[in-house]
């Protein structure tokens, strides 16, 4: 999930976020750099099947500058951020009263170093509304709901220690486990799990993804639209049996839950007024010992974890460029760089690459394009696919980002459930985009549009690229708009809710909730989906996504598969996104560090109990 990708819960991965930042602009640019230059010279994740039930072993019972916002009279907001001018050593990269020796040395053996790159602040950390990647991983951190991920990404038992399903696939009953406390000492039960479900669904909660996310709970939609206040099919059977039902059979229901707006919350915390995320705690292996806004947030264990004893404090600084969390890494001050939605800088890749400390795998995401459909000229399919058509992919994968992204132009990564399954992509050819072009009537030579993106990552020197791929191949003006992270999410927001002020076409990036297609297609561009930024519609794409979201059956995969394979190639005729790359996801990571796996979605601890950083 990536929110300003909104999305991408990564459950489990790092998290990125900006101490200092990097200036955005507050007018639309025309920008020509490096990469301009360049350009020029898996397997599915099943739940349980019917009546099955699933049981878990044995358990052991510096302050950022200050940035200034705008708002144009396009609705669209700017930020303008101070030039990060701070050496790597002002940056505080420990939890200490102290401050880091300028030379670098060894922390404690039990505090780990882990940058949060590509934002200047968490948006928030409550469950029920995670603003962007960065912020799920901190809330997957303290809070957990009733199942989870492996490092193999497959649904394991959390606070739920078994679950059985009824033969027609809509009855989800789950056995709450008899030790599970929130980490002030208090017994968790089933009751915290349906206040939770229905916080996350009432509108005065806000929250942005659990309407639609939750919307087959019967019910839900009821909560979600005020007319009651809980959903009648989240059933309290005792203190220790959560029962829920569904409005039709759901292949990836289990798969959802492990998602933070499904996460237990306590009521007395929440109760305790607005602020109560700054000493956040829930059943998740740590809790938030200090929260520096706009700067770092420091997470010690949880002393009541169901699993047992945590033995380390992470830190983790709110680090905007990606560059200088590697230089701080290169200096000793962080154990852990990258491994998430911004990884290490490709022009640093060559010098660390082969090295004990790298790691790298195939994400489960996929950088895009995002046209908004209601704003002219990409309200005109013809002109969204001569864009498409004009985009050199391999170019950007290979020479731009030297190698660490597979160029596609299809929605689903690599990996993911029905992405073996073939689609005709609009691949590159000049001739064909500029008749595109000729046949929707846009002259090229007056045609200015204006390409907004995030800064994070190597975004500057993608939309670099693309602005000289598109001048050069469609004859068209490309102005670029760059924008610190936050503030790229909350135009996209506008963009969303009143797109007659929004942008015009955005560079993103989709990293996966859960393994499944619908969280690519279903969640994304369905027609009333609130993930759906650019107001992409296409009855027939909903008809056959809205079809595959409900069979559950495990008789019925490849069935399901095959439609969504079919609404996969309906969105790229019609250039719902236009896919740019699945990127690599890349980090360093200190062989002093133990118990963690770099996956599709980031890191994840099988078991934090056995994490462990030793000098």
């Amino acid at each position: 999930m990536y929110r300003p990708l909104l999305a991408c819960a990564l459950v489990g991965s790092l998290l990125l976020a900006a101490c200092g930042g990097n200036s955005a602009t507050t007018q639309q640019t025309t920008v020509v750099g490096t990469a301009a230059a360049t350009i020029q010279a898996a397997a599915t994740t099943n739940g349980p099947a019917a009546s099955e039930t699933i049981v878990t072993t044995g358990v052991a019972a510096t302050t950022a500058p200050q940035t200034t916002q705008a708002t144009t009279d396009t609705g669209i907001m700017t930020t303008t951020a101070p030039q990060n001018t701070a050496a790597a050593t002002s940056i505080t990269a420990s939890g200490a009263q102290t401050t880091q020796p300028a030379t670098g040395a060894a922390p404690a053996t039990n505090l780990l170093r882990w940058s949060n790159e590509g934002i200047s602040e968490l948006p928030s950390i409550d469950p029920a509304k995670p603003g962007d990647s960065q912020a799920v991983t901190v809330i997957s951190l303290v809070f957990g709901g009733l199942v989870r991920f492996d490092d193999q990404l497959k649904v394991q038992p959390d606070g739920a220690e078994s679950w059985t399903t009824s033969p027609d696939g809509k009855v989800f009953t789950f056995k709450i486990r008899p030790n599970l406390k929130f980490a002030d000492g208090t017994p968790v039960t089933a009751q915290d799990f349906a206040y939770s479900f229905n916080r996350a669904l009432t509108p005065n909660t806000q929250s942005f993804a659990a309407p639609f996310q939750l919307s087959h709970i019967v019910g839900a939609s009821d909560v979600a639209s005020g007319k009651a206040k809980t959903a009648s099919g989240i059933l309290v059977v005792d203190p220790q049996t959560l029962e829920i039902t569904l409005d039709s059979p759901l292949a990836y229901f289990l798969s959802l839950l492990t998602y933070p707006s499904t996460f237990v919350t306590p009521q007395k915390l929440v109760d305790t007024g607005t602020n109560w995320t700054d000493h956040a705690y829930g059943t998740g292996p740590f809790r938030v010992k200090e929260w520096k806004h706009n700067q770092e947030i420091t997470l010690e264990p949880n002393p009541s974890y169901w699993r047992g004893t945590v033995g380390i404090t992470i830190n983790m600084p709110f680090i905007q460029d990606s560059q200088t969390a590697y230089q701080l890494y290169q200096t000793n001050k962080l154990d852990i760089m990258g491994a998430g939605q911004n990884g290490v800088p490709s022009a640093n890749i060559p010098d660390v690459k082969g090295k004990p400390d790298y790691q790298q795998t195939a994400a489960l995401a996929t950088r895009f394009i995002g046209f908004n459909n209601k704003k002219a000229p990409f309200d005109k399919e013809q002109v969204r696919r001569a864009f498409a058509l004009a985009t050199d992919r391999k170019t950007i994968a290979e020479q731009v980002l030297g190698g660490n992204a597979e160029a596609s132009s299809r929605i689903l990564p690599k990996g993911m459930p029905a992405a073996d399954l073939p689609i005709q992509g609009l691949d590159f050819d000049p001739t064909k985009a500029k008749s595109e072009l000729q046949a929707a009537g846009v002259d090229p030579a007056s045609l200015q549009v204006t390409l907004t993106y995030g800064q994070e990552g190597e975004n500057d020197r993608v939309a670099q690229a693309l602005q000289s791929i598109w001048g050069k191949n469609l004859g068209v003006t490309v102005n670029l708009q760059p924008l610190e992270l936050a503030t790229f999410s909350k135009n996209l927001d506008t963009t969303t809710l009143t797109p007659e002020q929004g942008l015009q076409f955005y560079l993103s990036i989709w990293g996966a909730d859960y393994p499944d297609p619908q969280n690519f297609l279903s969640q994304q561009l369905q027609t009333e989906s609130p993930n759906n930024n650019g107001h992409y519609s296409n009855t027939q794409f909903d008809q056959l996504t809205k079809q595959a979201d409900t069979l559950g059956a495990q008789n019925q995969y490849d069935q399901r598969m095959k439609l969504y394979n079919q609404a996969e190639q309906i969105a790229v005729n019609g250039v719902g996104w236009l896919p740019l790359y699945n990127p690599y996801t890349n980090g360093l990571i200190r062989p002093t560090v133990k118990g963690l796996k770099l996956t599709g979605q980031g890191l994840i601890a099988p078991d934090w109990t056995k994490v462990t950083v030793s000098p």
